[in-house]
């Protein structure tokens, strides 16, 4: 079940059967720094060098919220419909380096292998389409098999390797049309 009104209240973006997809802002600051320290963000996103709750929040205000702000989307903080806690990221970025607008998703390590990451993009991949975003873009660095596993099953298919920021590792870039909305 995804839907933008009803069951969902305001600050709520999307809702599925177990989770809830909400508009990020900066008393996500404490939650924030937990997945963006994690080894696994780091070695397969990159260190944002986040490290306090006052660069948390600024890279909140920097990122998601001004994004969603411009662009009408951003990452969403991913929360169990089951007592509102936060697990996780999932929504839609816009980069620079991309033509098209790109899925992203990050789970805090206790919440992984649970399907929250693939039923949150499935979400999110639907959402798209009421946003008139016909293709999505996703990106992992190939040694993120995980990561991999989830965009194939989501319907993604690999369209290339590029080098998207000089000097950093390049990644795999993987294409599909929006779903239509459930």
């Amino acid at each position: 079940m995804s839907a933008g009104a009803g069951s969902c209240a305001r600050r709520e973006i999307l809702c599925t059967a177990r989770l809830r997809l909400r508009l990020a802002d900066s008393g996500d600051a404490a939650f924030y720094l937990e997945p963006t320290n994690d080894p696994d963000f780091i070695a397969h996103i990159g260190d944002r060098g986040l490290r306090t709750l006052d660069a948390a929040a600024r890279a909140l205000e920097q990122g998601p919220v001004a994004m969603q702000r411009s662009r009408g989307h951003s990452l969403y903080v991913v929360e169990l419909q089951d007592g509102g806690v936060p697990i996780g990221l999932s929504g839609l970025v816009k980069r620079e380096a991309l033509d098209q607008v790109d899925i992203g998703y990050a789970f805090l390590a206790r919440h992984r292998a649970h399907g929250y990451a693939f039923e949150a993009a499935q979400a999110v991949a639907r959402h798209a389409r009421t946003l008139g975003i016909a293709q999505l873009a996703a990106i992992a660095a190939p040694a993120n098999l995980a990561s991999i596993g989830l965009l194939l099953k989501l319907g993604m298919r690999l369209d290339r390797f590029a080098v998207l920021d000089p000097g950093q590792p390049g990644v795999n870039i993987y294409l599909m049309e929006s779903p239509a909305p459930a």
